[in-house]
């Protein structure tokens, strides 16, 4: 079990790695949130890009590998449930701050 500050020492880093990959997405264009669109980012296609950018897209799918490593060691380093939490507090975050920019679901309202 993972004490206070080891978990808001994660929850800033996974904060902080997934804003930029928020930020980098709309540079792009790219509708992060949409089925089949992280994959495509992982395997380097940029069809799902709404605007050309070669720099940012590289950035985008070099920091989404990262953001998987990292979730990787917070789920060895905090347990599952601490960390599950905290990348769901983490996404709600995001869409708070982005609203429907980055695609996924429709939300309810």
């Amino acid at each position: 079990m993972a004490d206070e500050y080891q978990i808001k020492r994660w929850g800033t880093h996974i904060d902080g790695i997934m804003t930029e990959i928020g930020r980098q997405a709309l540079i792009c264009k790219v509708r992060l949130l949409d089925p089949g669109v992280i994959d495509a980012v992982l395997k380097g296609n940029d069809s799902v890009c709404g605007a050309r950018n070669p720099v940012s897209f590289k950035k985008l799918k070099n920091l989404l590998e990262m953001g998987f490593l990292v979730k990787e060691t917070a789920y060895d380093k905090l347990g599952t449930l601490e960390a599950e939490a905290l990348v769901t507090a983490v996404r709600e975050t995001l869409r708070e701050r982005f609203g429907d920019k980055l695609g996924g679901p429709a939300t309810p309202g």
